[in-house]
C-alpha cells in the first residue's frame, strides 16, 4: 500500500527506494530469563516512531478512500416510508 502511495503521488523512485529499503528490515526477538526466540522477520508496514511515518501513514489512508470513493451504493433504505422500515423492524430484517 505504501508503495502504491508514493507511485501515486509521484514520489521520485529514488525515494521509494531509499523508504522501502528503510522500513524492510524489521527484526526482533524475545527474551525471557530461561529462553531468546530466534530472530523473527516483522512486516510492520510503517514504523510509527519515525518522523516520516505520519507522512505515510496519511498518503496509505488517501489512497484507500480515493479507492473507495463511489464505490459505495445507495443507502440500504432509501425510499422506504418511516411505516415500512418499521414493519421491516418488527418482522426481524
Amino acid at each position: 500500500m505504501i508503495q502504491l502511495a508514493l507511485r501515486m503521488y509521484y514520489v521520485p523512485e529514488v525515494i521509494q527506494v531509499i523508504l522501502d529499503d528503510y522500513f524492510s528490515g524489521f527484526r526482533k526477538r524475545f527474551s525471557t530469563n530461561d529462553y531468546t526466540t530466534n530472530w523473527i522477520n516483522l512486516e510492520v508496514g510503517i514504523a510509527m516512531e519515525y518522523t516520516i511515518s505520519s507522512i505515510l501513514f496519511v498518503m496509505a489512508m488517501k489512497v484507500i478512500l480515493k479507492a473507495a470513493e463511489g464505490s459505495a451504493g445507495p443507502p440500504i433504505f432509501q425510499g422506504a416510508s418511516p411505516e415500512s422500515i418499521r414493519e421491516m423492524r418488527q418482522v426481524g430484517c
